[in-house]
């Protein structure tokens, strides 16, 4: 059995139908003594509805899939070279491309006629987040292989642009240039404040005098309350992050909860089934043996009137082989 044939066409259908057709090949395999290509099959997750809506985009928009592919690329090489002004430039594409084939992903799930809800969209873009900024996530989605969408949302913080790297250093004709100009400039600004000096002594005396600095214990108080402010935001922070962690646990579990539910469901119905067939099964049985104990009791009964039969006739033989009496 080959696995990779196997494991894409499974994950080519829709996700209700995933077990049922993993279980039969799985069955198949065990029959042709195949213990390597059974246990494979066996390990195949179904996936979940976010993950199988992202996936049949990736193998039903490959042109799309291929552009955001390389997107991606682009974003990793720009993060890993620190390259802000390509950051920039790959960032401004990213939240709308994302937002643009998480609705095609959930049309191409309705087309199958499978309805996307807001979470599962949400879920779908975290997936798509996921396939930019980390390449294991990536090459399992242009496989059309992803099983669920990735626990955190991975993304790329935005540049500002004082981020950007500074250019390099003029040629050495320029920087003369450069330095002759910065000379002239800073002649100016010293002229400038030797006559701003004589017209603020000449008119010191027509100023109000200036305003007192606060004092020392209440500037102490403003740098508490800010020190006691900036820890407020940093705590703040930290319980977000929680809040984001706990809800993406809470729901991997509701998913992993759900996919138990669904293949538990799955058993019961083909138990179900099985168990049916086995009482109909029984009853014909039973039915079978009914009539094989009939048709016993009449050959039984039609033994007995044989032999019944065959004694008189071999009575009547004797009675007709004795010789008469004078």
């Amino acid at each position: 059995m080959d696995v990779e044939e196997v494991a894409e066409e499974l994950y080519g259908l829709r996700p209700a139908e995933f077990v049922a057709a993993r279980d039969t090949y799985v069955a198949r395999a065990r029959a042709a003594k195949d213990a390597r290509a059974a246990k494979a099959v066996a390990g195949l997750r179904r996936p979940s509805l976010a993950a199988w809506a992202a996936n049949r985009l990736a193998r039903q928009r490959q042109q799309e899939a291929q552009q955001f592919l390389a997107l991606g690329e682009t974003l990793r090489e720009a993060h890993r070279t620190l390259d802000a002004e390509q950051l920039r430039a790959a960032s401004g594409q990213r939240q709308q491309l994302i937002a643009a084939l998480a609705r095609t992903a959930a049309a191409l799930a309705g087309e199958a006629g499978l309805a996307v809800s807001d979470t599962v969209l949400h879920e779908i873009e975290q997936t798509l987040h996921g396939v930019l900024a980390d390449r294991d996530v990536a090459e399992q989605w242009s496989r059309g292989r992803l099983v669920k969408a990735p626990e955190a949302v991975v993304g790329f913080p935005a540049v500002a642009p004082g981020a950007v790297p500074a250019r390099r250093a003029p040629a050495a004709g320029a920087a003369e240039a450069a330095a002759t100009t910065a000379t002239a400039e800073t002649a100016a600004t010293t002229a400038t404040a030797e006559t701003a000096e004589g017209e603020e002594a000449a008119g010191a005396a027509e100023r109000p005098a200036p305003k007192k600095k606060p004092a020392r214990g209440e500037e102490a108080r403003r740098l508490r309350e800010l020190a006691r402010a900036r820890t407020a935001v940093e705590e703040a922070d930290g319980e977000v992050g929680r809040r984001e962690r706990e809800l993406v646990e809470a729901r991997d579990a509701r998913q992993t909860a759900a996919e138990a539910a669904e293949e538990a469901a799955e058993l019961v119905g083909r138990l179900e089934r099985e168990l049916h067939d086995g009482r109909k099964a029984r009853q014909e049985a039973r039915a079978a043996a009914t009539t094989a104990g009939k048709a016993v009791m009449t050959a039984e009964h039609a033994l007995r009137e044989a032999r019944r039969a065959a004694a008189q006739a071999a009575g009547a033989v004797q009675d007709l082989e004795r010789p008469s009496r004078g």
